[in-house]
Formats: C-alpha cells, sequence, structure tokens
C-alpha cells in the first residue's frame, strides 16, 4: 500500500486539476482568514477614529501579523470552543496579545463571516469577467479570420440556408455579452454587509457609543469605505440576504450556459470534421482507437457546466428556506456550492479560451459539405431565373419538386452524389442550361448578410468591451 498521505483522501479536482492558481487562492483558508484579520483591524482603526480607547500600538500590533496565521493553532482551538470565528479570535489574540482586549469589539461572527464572503465574490467575479474578455478576445480574432467563410447553417441538425463561420462565432460571443451584462450589473450593485451586530439592529455598537447614533452610522461608513465598497445593505438579519448567493450563482449559471452551448456546436462540428479543437502532437485521443481525435475539451467544458447549473438549485434552495433573522443550515451548503461554482467556471472560462484561441478549421471539408447541398438551395433561384425567361412558376415549381426528390433519393438509399444540377439542366421545363445553374451555385450568393452583420456586431457590441483589454498568456491545461 503507498503510504504516501497524499494519495489517501479525496482531493478536489477543481482545484488540483481544473481551476485557476488565482481563483483557488481567493477561496483559500490564508485568504479567508487573513481577510478576517483585516476586518477587525478596519474595525478597530474606525472605533479608534471615533473616539474609542484603541492604541494605534494595538492596531499596529494586529497588522503585523495579518498573514501569518497559525493555523495548527486555530484548528485546536475550534475543537475546544466548537465555533471558528472565536478559535481564530482567540489565535489572532495569541499572536497580537496587546489588541487582545479589542479585537471583535461589538462584533458578531457574521461581521468577519459574511463580509469575507462578499469580499471573495467580489474578487471572484472581478477575474471571472476577465476571462470572459479573454473569450471573446480569441472568438473576436476567430470570427475576423473567418469573416467571409461561407458554412452550412444548421437547424434542427439538418443543413439550412449557408451561414460564414465569422458569423456563428458571433453567436458565440453574444451570449457571453449578455452574461457579462448580468455580471457587470451584480458586480457594481454587489454591496458590503457592514457593521450590523447580532440581528441587525446595531445595538452593541450603539451601547459602545453610549446611544450616539449618528457615532454607529459614520463607523459602519468608515468599515465599509475601509473595505472598498460604496454602499452597504441598509436592512440585514444576522446575515445579508441570502437572495445575493442566489443571484451572484444564476450569473455563473448564465455563463456556464453559454460555454455549454459553444462546446456542443464545437462537438458537432467536430463529427461533421469542419472544425476541432486544438490537439497537441502527442495527445492521446483513446486508448483503444489510435486514430480518434476526441473533443475532451469541449466535453469537460459541458461536463463542468452541467455542474454549475446544478448548483443553482442549491443556492435557491438557501436563500428559500432561511428563516427570520438567520438560521445555520445555510453555513455547510455556502461553504460547497458558492466557491465550488466560482472555481468550475473559472475552470470552463480556461478552457474555452485554450480551445477557442486554436480551433482548426478545415475549409475544405466544410466546402465539400456546403457543396453537397447547395444544389437543393439553389432551386429557388434556379425557379426566379426561369420565370424571368418565360416559364410558368407554377410547373416550374412542381418540376423541381419532383426533381429533388429524385436527387435526394438517390443520396439517400443509393449513397451517391447529389445530381440535382443535371436533372435540372436535362429537365425540358427548365430553360437553363448546365452552367447557367452552376453559376448560380456559388456559395457566397446564399450567405445574405452574413458578413455585414458580423462586422456590425463586432464593431458597435464586442470592440467597445474589448477596448482596454489586455490579453495574458494562459496557463497549460491538464486535458
Amino acid at each position: 500500500m503507498n503510504n504516501n498521505k497524499n494519495y489517501l483522501h479525496y482531493e478536489n479536482p477543481l482545484i488540483h486539476r481544473y481551476a485557476s492558481k488565482e481563483m483557488s487562492y481567493l477561496f483559500s483558508p490564508q485568504f479567508k482568514f487573513s481577510m478576517w484579520r483585516k476586518l477587525w483591524i478596519y474595525l478597530a482603526e474606525a472605533e479608534k477614529e471615533l473616539g474609542l480607547k484603541i492604541s494605534q500600538e494595538q492596531i499596529d500590533e494586529m497588522k503585523a501579523h495579518v498573514d501569518d496565521i497559525d493555523f495548527e493553532e486555530a484548528e485546536k482551538n475550534e475543537k475546544i470552543l466548537r465555533h471558528d470565528v472565536m478559535a481564530h479570535v482567540h489565535t489572532f489574540a495569541k499572536a497580537a496579545p496587546k489588541a487582545a482586549p479589542i479585537i471583535h469589539l461589538g462584533a458578531t461572527s457574521a461581521y468577519v463571516g459574511d463580509n469575507t464572503d462578499l469580499i471573495q465574490m467580489r474578487e471572484a467575479l472581478i477575474l471571472t469577467r476577465g476571462k470572459i474578455l479573454g473569450v471573446l478576445h480569441h472568438l473576436k480574432h476567430f470570427a475576423l479570420q473567418y469573416l467571409r467563410l461561407p458554412t452550412l447553417s444548421y437547424t434542427h441538425f439538418q443543413a439550412a440556408q449557408p451561414t460564414t463561420l465569422g458569423k456563428r462565432a458571433c453567436l458565440w460571443m453574444q451570449e457571453l455579452l449578455f452574461d457579462l451584462e448580468e455580471l457587470d450589473f451584480v458586480l457594481k450593485t454587489l454591496p458590503f454587509r457592514g457593521i450590523k451586530g447580532t440581528t441587525g439592529t446595531q445595538a452593541s455598537f450603539l451601547q459602545l457609543f453610549e446611544g450616539e447614533h449618528k457615532k454607529v452610522e459614520e463607523l459602519n461608513e468608515k468599515v465599509t469605505k475601509k473595505a472598498g465598497f460604496e454602499k452597504d445593505l441598509t436592512i440585514t438579519g444576522q446575515t445579508y440576504t441570502r437572495k445575493i448567493d442566489s443571484r451572484i450563482s444564476k450569473v455563473l449559471s448564465s455563463i456556464a450556459e453559454s460555454a455549454s452551448k459553444f462546446s456542443f456546436d464545437l462537438r458537432l462540428l467536430a463529427h461533421k470534421k469542419e472544425v476541432e479543437e486544438p490537439f497537441e502532437s502527442k495527445q492521446i485521443g483513446s486508448s483503444a482507437m489510435a486514430y480518434k481525435r476526441n473533443p475532451m475539451r469541449a466535453e469537460r467544458i459541458g461536463s463542468l457546466a452541467r455542474f454549475v447549473m446544478a448548483l443553482e438549485n442549491s443556492t435557491a434552495y438557501t436563500a428559500s428556506t432561511q428563516w427570520f433573522e438567520r438560521t445555520l443550515d445555510d453555513s455547510a451548503n455556502k461553504r460547497l456550492s458558492i466557491p465550488q461554482a466560482f472555481l468550475a467556471i473559472d475552470a470552463i472560462l480556461g478552457i474555452y479560451a485554450n480551445v477557442s484561441k486554436g480551433m482548426v478549421v478545415y475549409e475544405k471539408v466544410i466546402a465539400k459539405n456546403l457543396e453537397a447541398e447547395l444544389p437543393f438551395m439553389v432551386t429557388e433561384n434556379v425557379l426566379m431565373q426561369c420565370v424571368k425567361k418565360g416559364g410558368n412558376r407554377q410547373e416550374l415549381h412542381e418540376e423541381i419538386r419532383l426533381l429533388s426528390m429524385k436527387a435526394s433519393e438517390r443520396v439517400k438509399k443509393e449513397g451517391k452524389d447529389n445530381h440535382l444540377i443535371k436533372l435540372m439542366a436535362e429537365s425540358p421545363l427548365i430553360n437553363l442550361s448546365e452552367e447557367e445553374i452552376k453559376d448560380l451555385m456559388k456559395p457566397e450568393k446564399y450567405v445574405g448578410r452574413s458578413v455585414e452583420i458580423a462586422k456590425k456586431f463586432i464593431e458597435e457590441e464586442v470592440n467597445p468591451l474589448l477596448k482596454d483589454f489586455v490579453p495574458v498568456e494562459e496557463n497549460d491545461l491538464k486535458v
């Protein structure tokens, strides 16, 4: 048996396999408990500024020990006290003994717990926003590169009127723009909990300041600004409303939906051998079938996206089942659902950026697939040209319908090429030569305003968002 302790317990793959170090750090114990200490410092500074007997020496001592957390001491304290916040109060007090009397003065556990959660989510949303912009950056360049390349559209996954590959990429970008719009709104309106006391009444702080309501309000404003927030919640119970978690989870779920849509499209295109995700020279697609190039990254996007979308239910249930000013059945759920949703989204966007940056396009296969279906699509133009030459519209329509069915039967039942052009050229009712019909077969004649629409979308909606964006090199991915 392998006695290496790292292999004897479960490790979260979101941390060890998928998510970035930056996102993992935001939900690490180090970030969380260092932020608790910063919040205790913000509170002490603000209380000192408003006249409470707190010395600068006490504050300086606290500042000197923001990051050097004795986690073993905290764990030992929590086993005894059965209270995580008080365990860290005692641990901080041991590191800063002169400040011990004023650490956590007037506060409740939610002061550090909830405010840290909000800070974590704010920073995670900012990181997520940057990663969405990174994906948009790659998709934009892909769209511009293939702006004019005709390709089959698919409705119901059946061949439909042609579009361009560049315009299709704009469809992927459009969904991310909606997500970015929602994310920006949530980020802009995300409030701080502030200092609210045990049930949101600020009673303990009112007592500290001997009934001076104005000083309590000033304390709240000072701490809110020190934490980098423009506003705080006017009304809370013991905690901030868990609707905030639910709202953020919905944004993350929406991003997952968009990424999943892209991943399905790419997998279908890979099946058609038109577009594939990047594939390294030494990469193995299948342990048994050596020839395979499975769309593993797109599949991973879809798999992780399903996980994020499922987590949305968790935060919704939590928000809907809180009792009055609070109940603790939110705690264990929050520890799991919010960090893991962010970690999974981070992983999804990392893979999405990697794939969109290196998509492989097979233009000749695209042209071949288009050519196979184009004869059916030119029939309306053939009909119009024949009518212009004096033909009867109704007779021509019936003739073309019968010939199309004959050609379709040959393709489906006999596995042969589409010979509709030849059939139409030989028909006595269709007064066009084979050359004239083939002249109508140029794919660019059937993409409508795809190029113009895609250019307008990129110029008016994508470019403004990317104006100040500076792309960074993505980390290597484990695929």
